[in-house]
């Protein structure tokens, strides 16, 4: 920066370490850690097992616990860490786990990539997910439902009160978007017939985009907010107030993206023919993501699968044996099927759609990005084709009611 801005607070990075790392600091609490890794941005580094959070923890630690001059840098030994990091790293979190967190009711699916906590009243989950976040991995809390009051999510409810408010509507099935009266996407939400119809006949996929966001949730809906607000799964990380929410602590001068909350819906693909679609295309976040399934419609009229169609359906997808197990329970019901990409795979699965989109003759412009673009629903015979030719495993799941999904910064989804 200029030297007119050396003596600003926050002015370099340097600056803002030795300015705000101490107010992070969470004393005598068994977090143990500056602040919360939330800017991971995938699985393991690779050989070296390191992940940058850690990195970033041990020099704010270093600054902090050591006052090192703000004109010095810290130094850190990499190479000695790493000779002391197991080769296995997967295999050693889980282990460990397993004998640290025996009180957590939880599970490891996805080939071992998600953490799925099944408890969410459990005040001890807290510490078992902060194990699994810093290395950049997604995770499933189940049954957050049973903390919210389910009346102020029905579609009926929504519309009954919010009919009347104009917003912009997808369809999925040509991308085009228009600005209509949320009542007519509420009415057709379970019921078939209500819906729309695109020009060669067939029923329009609606998805409201993003109505309402952030500061406009908040005033539109207070109670839905409130209620939202107080069933947020892992607090200490996730609710605006957590000790362990980065972004809570920012200094007033950082930009910070759109946390949210949106309301995010749409209707079933099972009520359409084709099943290649989605309702939300490839894409990566620029911040941690927390999807609660508040609400799943059942939708009725021609055309739509019945509910053992619906599970047929999921079936034939490449399913952890904990999530068949789960379709089988008729008390769980399932909403939302999501395919998730750790951040390391962005390049080749970049390179991969160039590569689909000119075999099928589209142009390819070089400023134009398939996954910031939002271009793809990647589908099954694809997904194949990813695994085969780039090594690309795709992790899936099934998003049940209540079931709150945590995805890290830069980790690739699809809906």
């Amino acid at each position: 920066p200029p030297a007119s801005q050396n003596n600003e607070q926050g002015s370099t990075l340097r600056d803002l370490l030795t300015t705000t790392a101490g107010k992070l600091r969470l004393g005598s609490t068994d977090a143990g850690i500056a602040f919360a890794p939330v800017y991971s941005t995938g699985a393991a580094s690779g050989k070296s097992g390191r992940t940058m959070p850690n990195i970033l923890d041990d020099i704010i630690a270093s600054v902090v616990e050591n006052k090192i001059p703000p004109n010095r840098a810290p130094k850190i030994n990499v190479k000695s860490e790493i000779k002391d990091e197991p080769k296995d790293d997967k295999k050693s979190i889980q282990d460990d786990c397993s004998k640290r967190y025996s009180d957590i009711q939880y599970s490891w699916i996805c080939d071992k990539h998600v953490l799925w906590l099944r408890d969410h009243k459990n005040s001890n989950n807290w510490k078992l997910f902060k194990e699994c976040w810093k290395q950049g991995r997604p995770v499933l809390v189940s049954g957050m439902h049973k903390k919210m009051n389910f009346s102020l999510w029905k579609a009926e409810s929504i519309s009954l009160d919010f009919g009347n408010q104009q917003a912009d509507i997808l369809n999925c099935k040509d991308s085009i978007i228009s600005n209509t009266n949320v009542k007519e996407f509420w009415d057709g939400f379970e019921d078939v017939s209500k819906r729309q119809k695109v020009k060669n006949g067939e029923t329009a996929l609606l998805k409201l985009k993003d109505w309402p966001s952030g500061e406009d949730f908040k005033a539109m809906m207070p109670a839905r907010y409130e209620d939202l607000l107080k069933s947020l799964p892992l607090p200490e990380y996730c609710s605006p107030e957590g000790k362990l929410n980065l972004a809570s602590h920012l200094p007033g001068f950082f930009v910070r993206p759109d946390l949210g909350p949106r309301l995010c819906s749409a209707y079933g693909v099972a009520a359409t023919k084709d099943h290649d679609i989605g309702t939300t295309n490839l894409h990566i976040e620029v911040s941690d993501v927390v999807n609660i399934l508040v609400y799943v419609g059942i939708a009725k009229g021609n055309g739509v699968l019945s509910k053992s169609g619906v599970l047929k359906k999921l079936e034939e997808e490449d399913l952890d044996d904990l999530l068949r197990k789960r379709l089988k329970d008729s008390s769980e019901l399932p909403g939302a099927l999501w395919h998730i990409y750790a951040g390391k795979d962005a390049d080749k699965i970049r390179e991969f759609l160039q590569k689909i989109a000119k075999e099928q003759g589209l142009e390819v412009l070089p400023e134009h990005d398939p996954i910031r673009d939002q271009s793809w629903y990647v589908n099954k015979k694809l997904r194949q084709r990813l695994f085969e030719e780039y090594g690309v495993k795709t992790c899936t799941v099934i998003q049940f009611l209540g079931d709150a999904i945590i995805l890290p910064a830069g980790a690739l989804h699809q809906v």
